[in-house]
């Protein structure tokens, strides 16, 4: 939020909220109801390819490890700069902030290999306690206003098209990356029709007034005039300031404290995002069928932490060498980079809610949800995109002229591309693999039913579903060899049934 402000100068970020979480609502409608009918981790890439066909499926996916690798990988330069500066306050030593960068890369990467029952435990304390701390901020900041008097400027439209909004809109839409997470869950959620779809909704709501709110009160408690000046000098210091001067000195230090562990949260979340994401690509063997291998007593999917990992040391590395600012650079163009990403995605993923629901008439779904909410949503998202692209020069703070305006936005139509390109290799060369996009089941559980730790599984070459895993598969003739004649790009509906859920017992293969 600080940052937005700080790179922006645009104060309109209020306002900016409420309508980036008024489009989500919408897209959420129809993204809620294709859950209840396709349980996946894969998320985006399983709604592309059921609704538009396996390349648009492969691309999405790639789009995806994009946008998902590029906030995490951010939030490393948030976290670090963050770190240092509490520990030379606190302590009086300074190191650097990639040091503090690397020491959280291992304690994400060791928390990633364990069970996703057991993150959701942590981030849950994590999450209440930066709420309180977040709440308290916001009343501080709504009763002793800088200016004297709290404006409702913040919430004019005019304020937002100041100027500065293509940087406002990026650094908006990133604070709501991972809202739709609950569908990536999907399989090892109980009840993934339910679960997925409220999960959702209480998660894009809630961001949306609780960070239009707090945006609102940091505008307050700083001072229109000052307001971008000291956001780019004192970066998250500009919540923790007006918290110690109405609670005492300590209160700076807990609060410090306290905003690492909510930044610490994020990055195990959309760590934990991007694994399961590698896994559902290694399992259909569109990547690396190693990419499947998940672990012996935890059944987290170990291969894709590994992988995210050790990506995310290559780019933090590399800005160290680099000598680049964590915040300004780091985290201000990585969380660009993925805003862009996640609103293509979204785009797609609200045509494809469309074209999934008309391949599928007899889906329990209104009209409502299968059809307008997503064609307003995909509409109003291909226009946010367009302003975000055009305007991405305030993200990077370089001149509207500048050719390295295009250089990010650049990198996810490659993706795009590429796996569009990939998907249409695997058409001509590898066709049982391709046949497979976007529709595969769950793994099963082999390991011990009582704490339901599944051992190390790969999936094996021609598995199709959990008839084969019995090594009795039901397949039949069409569907296990190539169809010359077969539609290469979408599913019809005699290759499953109408109810596109699949529901299955998990065999213990012990007996």
């Amino acid at each position: 939020m600080t940052t937005a402000y700080a790179v922006s100068g645009n104060q309109g970020v209020p306002l900016a909220f409420l309508g980036v979480a008024a489009v989500l609502v919408l897209f959420t409608v129809g993204y809620a109801a294709m859950s209840r009918h396709v349980a996946n981790a894969g998320a985006f890439y399983a709604y592309l390819a059921r609704g538009l066909g396996r390349p648009a499926g492969v691309a999405g996916s790639f789009v995806a490890l994009v946008g998902y690798n590029a906030i995490q990988i951010a939030l490393y330069g948030l976290f670090g700069s963050a770190m240092s500066n509490f520990v030379a306050e606190v302590a009086g030593l300074r190191l650097p902030w990639w040091s503090w960068a690397l020491f959280a890369m291992v304690a994400v990467g060791w928390l990633g290999l364990l069970r996703v029952d057991l993150n959701a435990r942590v981030l849950a304390v994590l999450l209440i306690i930066e709420v309180l701390v977040v709440v308290a901020f916001d009343v501080v900041g709504f009763t002793r206003p800088a200016d004297g008097a709290v404006t409702t400027d913040p919430l004019q439209p005019p304020t937002l098209l100041a100027g500065g909004i293509g940087a406002v809109i990026a650094f908006t839409v990133a604070s709501f990356t991972g809202f739709e997470s609950g569908a990536i869950y999907s399989e090892e959620a109980r009840d993934p029709r339910r679960t997925v779809a409220r999960a959702t909704f209480v998660a894009v709501t809630f961001t949306g007034v609780f960070y239009a709110l707090s945006a609102w009160a940091m505008v307050a408690a700083t001072g229109s005039s000052d307001l971008q000046a000291r956001a780019a000098a004192e970066g998250p210091g500009l919540l923790l300031g007006p918290l110690a001067e109405a609670f005492g000195p300590l209160t700076d230090d807990i609060a410090a404290l306290l905003l690492l562990t909510s930044v610490f949260a994020a990055l195990l979340s959309f760590h934990n995002s991007v694994a399961r994401y590698l896994f559902v690509l290694g399992r259909e063997r569109v990547l690396l069928g190693l990419l499947s291998t998940v672990g012996a007593h935890s059944g987290g999917p170990i291969a894709g932490s590994i992988t995210q990992s050790l990506l995310a040391m290559v780019v933090v590395v590399g800005f160290t060498i680099a000598a680049a600012d964590p915040m300004l650079s780091l985290f201000g163009w990585f969380s660009g980079l993925s805003a862009v990403a996640v609103v293509l995605l979204m785009t797609g993923t609200s045509i494809a809610v469309i074209s999934f629901f008309r391949k599928n008439r007899t889906a329990p779904e209104s009209v409502w949800a299968r059809l307008i909410a997503p064609a307003v949503a995909a509409l109003l998202l291909a226009t946010v995109l367009t302003v975000l692209v055009g305007n991405f020069d305030a993200v990077l703070g370089t001149d509207p002229s500048s050719a390295a305006r295009w250089v990010l936005p650049g990198v996810v139509l490659l993706a795009a591309l590429s796996g569009t390109a990939w998907a249409l290799w695997l058409r001509g060369n590898r066709f049982d693999v391709y046949v497979g996009i976007g529709g595969s089941e769950p793994a099963p559980d082999h390991g011990d039913p009582e704490n339901r730790a599944p051992t190390v599984y790969r999936r094996r070459a021609g598995e199709t579903g959990p008839a084969d895993w019995f090594g009795n598969s039901t397949a039949g003739p069409e569907s296990s060899s190539p169809r010359p004649d077969a539609d290469a790009d979408l599913f019809d509906a005699s290759e499953r049934s109408q109810d596109e859920t699949t529901e299955f017992t998990r065999p213990d293969l012990r007996d």
